[in-house]
């Protein structure tokens, strides 16, 4: 849990240095690149951050790498599914770290905002649209022997209810339920309905994956050694990442029924929380890229869009 939370905590901070932006006007037009234009969530797009101005930018999935449009909405993690989309963007300078955590709708527009302390890692939309969640890191928790920790949350997209940290979630092992003071959680990914979803839990040294049932608000450990997991369309498998040394991480794919596991043909270590682009794809991002990997383990790793990361899908 250490080795993961520094090495988490410099891509996030690396990130951070690396966009300027204005954080009242949210979405002000950055200082580089082409003049913004309005920028539209419809079925079938693929969108991501540019990690040059770190606006928001689309490309066609057909041509990934021909010509991109670029909005002027600045963030340092988006994620976005049907017609909602969630900016992470931290508010530079502010000590303790601060996150403004952006729920926009179709125009990427803000629909909501909440100020929440730490910096972004990971953010996910549910595939119908209707909830939005986050990963967020944090200090001054007494167990933390690094330091640092993680903060999960969730806001529903049509009630307004706030969760602004599932550290509270019940889960169970082995039918008890665990009870560990460093327990922290992070990486959602939800199933199509919204209310189904996994994410990694940490304590003790070690990450574990759990599926959680959100209306019941309760969930359940299924394996050790996973993180950042990303549900496939249809709910059957798992993209994540594992550790197989210290900080290094590689991609695999779980069967859920089986929970047969198939290491991915990326063979350099990806911190990042992976996208399923449709069934037998998986996107990530790595050395300042968004890549592709088929999720069956054959064939390799394919640079898909350059100066990109957080990819996004809109079903």
């Amino acid at each position: 849990m250490r080795r993961l939370l520094f090495a988490l905590l410099g891509s996030v901070l690396l990130i951070g240095a690396a966009v300027a932006f204005t954080v009242q006007a949210r979405q002000s037009v950055a200082q580089d690149g082409p003049a913004a234009e309005q920028l539209t969530l419809e079925p079938g797009q693929l969108l991501f951050r540019d990690t040059g101005t770190g606006r928001v930018s689309s490309v066609s999935p057909t041509d990934p790498g021909g010509a991109r449009r670029s909005s002027a909405l600045v963030c340092d993690r988006f994620a976005a599914a049907r017609r909602t989309a969630v900016c992470l963007a931290a508010r530079p300078g502010a000590l303790p770290a601060v996150t403004d955590v952006l729920v926009l709708d179709s125009t990427l527009a803000v629909r909501h905002r909440e100020a929440l302390p730490g910096t972004p890692s990971r953010a996910r939309v549910s595939p119908d649209g209707k909830v939005v969640a986050w990963t967020l890191f944090v200090t001054g928790d007494s167990y933390a022997a690094t330091g640092f920790s993680t903060r999960a949350g969730l806001y529903e997209v049509e009630t307004g209810r706030l969760v602004k940290t599932i550290e509270e979630l019940p889960v169970f092992t082995a039918d008890r339920r665990y009870f560990a003071a460093d327990v922290n959680y992070w990486g959602i990914t939800f199933a199509a309905d919204g209310n189904r979803f996994y994410a990694t839990l940490g304590s003790r040294g070690t990450t574990r994956l759990v599926e959680a049932d959100y209306g019941r608000y309760q969930g359940k450990v299924l394996r050790e050694n996973v993180e950042c997991p990303s549900l496939s369309p249809d709910g059957t498998r798992v993209a994540f990442k594992k550790e197989v040394s210290d900080g290094v991480w590689r991609l695999a794919v779980l069967d859920l029924a089986s929970m047969v596991e198939t290491e991915l043909a990326e063979s350099r270590s990806v911190d990042d929380q992976a996208l399923w682009q449709d069934g037998s794809t998986i996107l990530y991002g790595l050395d300042d890229g968004v890549w592709s990997v088929p999720a069956d383990g054959t064939g390799g790793p394919r640079l898909l869009v350059e100066n990109a990361a957080s990819p996004a899908v809109t079903g």
